[in-house]
C-alpha cells in the first residue's frame, strides 16, 4: 500500500477528531482507526509500536483529569466527589488546589483529554501502516534532507520497542525473568545500546547511499533570500487573516505571494538534489479509495459542525452528549472504509 494513502487517511480522521468535542462521536472514530489498524497492519517495527500510542492516549485522559481535581477548577452539574481545599499564598490569584469536583466539569476534563488521546492514535495509526521510509521517497527532492530528519526521529520508538523485545529475550535465555523494578533499571543500559547501535547503523548506510548529498557543491545566491520573503509573506498574510481590520485582497496577495515564491524556491532548490527510485510506489485504485474515505469522513464532520455547532460540540451537560449525531456513523464508516479496501494489501 503506498504510505501517502495511509497518511492521507489518519490526516483526515484528524481533522474529523479536531471539529468535534461530542464523547460519543471521538469514541466511535477511535474505535474505527483501532479497528483498521489492527485489521491492516503487518510485523513492522513501526506496526509493532501501536499499542504504545494507545498507552499514551490513556495517560494523556488520566493526566486531564488529575489537573482538573488537582487545581480545583470550578465546574457546574453536581459534585461527585467533596475534596479538602488547599488555600495558596495570596500572589497565586483565582488558584486553589482540590475542592470539589463537580461532574460536568470531570466529564469535559475527560473528553478534553480523549480528544488530544485520539488525534495522538490517529497519528500513530499512520506510523503504524505506513512504511516510513517508503514515506521519504515520495517527498519532492527540496524536502529530501527534512524528510530523512523526520523519517530518523520517527523510527525511534519503533527502534525502543524493538530493542525492548529483544534485550527480554536475551534475558528469558540466561535465564532471567525477573519483573522487579531493579530487573527493569538493569534493562534500560542493553536497550539504549541497542537503539543506539541501530541509530548509527541507519546513518552509516544512508551515508553509504548518498543522502544529504547535493549535485553542487554550492547553493544558489537567491535561494536564502527567496525563502525568507515568503516566509514573510506568510506570516503577514497570517496576521492578516487573524486581523479583521486588515484589507482583505492585501492579505490574500500576500498568500498568494508567499505561496508562488516557496514554489518556485522549492523547484529550485530541488534540482541541487541528486537521487534515483528504485521501484516506485504505484498510486491504484484502492490507495484513492483509502485516501478519500479519510478525507471525506473529515469533510462530513467539519461540514456538520459548522451546519450545527451545538450537536457536535455541546456544552458541559447537555442533553446532546447522549444524543449520537447521524454523521458519526457516515464519519466512521467512511474510516473504515481501508478494511475491505487494505487489509491484508501490504504497504
Amino acid at each position: 500500500m503506498h504510505p501517502v494513502a495511509w497518511w492521507a487517511w489518519a490526516l483526515g480522521l484528524a481533522v474529523a477528531v479536531s471539529r468535534t468535542t461530542h464523547p460519543l462521536v471521538l469514541a466511535l472514530l477511535l474505535a474505527a482507526v483501532v479497528l483498521v489498524v489492527a485489521a491492516c497492519r503487518d510485523d513492522s517495527p513501526w506496526a509493532r509500536a501501536f499499542p504504545g500510542y494507545l498507552v499514551l492516549g490513556a495517560v494523556i485522559v488520566a493526566v486531564r483529569v488529575g489537573f482538573y481535581v488537582l487545581l480545583g477548577v470550578d465546574g457546574a452539574g453536581p459534585v461527585v466527589l467533596e475534596l479538602p481545599a488547599i488555600a495558596l499564598p495570596g500572589w497565586v490569584r483565582g488558584v486553589e488546589l482540590l475542592g470539589p469536583v463537580h461532574a460536568w466539569g470531570l466529564l469535559d476534563a475527560a473528553v478534553g483529554g480523549l480528544r488530544l488521546a485520539a488525534l495522538v492514535v490517529c497519528f500513530g495509526a499512520a506510523n503504524a501502516l505506513a512504511n516510513p521510509k517508503r514515506a521519504l521517497r515520495c517527498l519532492p527532492a527540496s524536502l529530501h534532507h527534512l524528510g530523512t530528519a523526520v523519517v530518523v526521529a520517527v523510527t525511534v520508538t519503533p527502534q525502543l520497542v524493538g530493542a525492548v523485545a529483544r534485550v527480554r529475550r536475551a534475558q528469558r535465555l540466561r535465564g532471567l525473568t525477573g519483573r522487579s523494578p531493579r530487573a527493569a533499571a538493569a534493562r534500560l543500559v542493553p536497550v539504549l545500546q541497542d537503539a543506539l547501535d541501530h541509530a548509527l547503523a541507519l546513518a552509516a548506510s544512508m551515508d553509504s547511499r548518498g543522502y544529504a548529498r547535493t549535485a553542487t557543491p554550492g547553493g544558489r545566491r537567491g535561494l536564502g533570500a527567496a525563502l525568507v520573503v515568503a516566509l514573510g509573506a506568510a506570516a503577514l498574510g497570517t496576521y492578516g487573516l487573524l486581523d479583521a481590520a486588515a484589507p482583505r485582497p492585501l492579505t490574500l496577495a500576500l498568500l498568494a505571494l508567499g505561496a508562488a515564491v516557496a514554489a518556485e524556491a522549492s523547484v529550485v532548490a530541488g534540482r541541487r538534489v541528486r537521487r534515483t527510485r528504485y521501484r516506485p510506489d504505484p498510486w491504484r485504485a484502492r490507495e484513492s479509495v483509502i485516501a478519500a474515505g479519510g478525507a471525506a469522513a473529515g469533510l462530513a464532520v467539519a461540514l456538520a459542525a459548522a451546519a450545527d455547532p451545538a450537536a457536535l460540540v455541546p456544552a458541559g451537560g447537555s442533553p446532546l452528549w447522549w444524543q449520537l449525531p447521524p454523521v458519526a456513523v457516515l464519519a466512521a464508516a467512511l474510516a473504515l472504509v481501508p478494511l475491505p479496501a487494505g487489509a491484508g494489501a501490504g504497504r
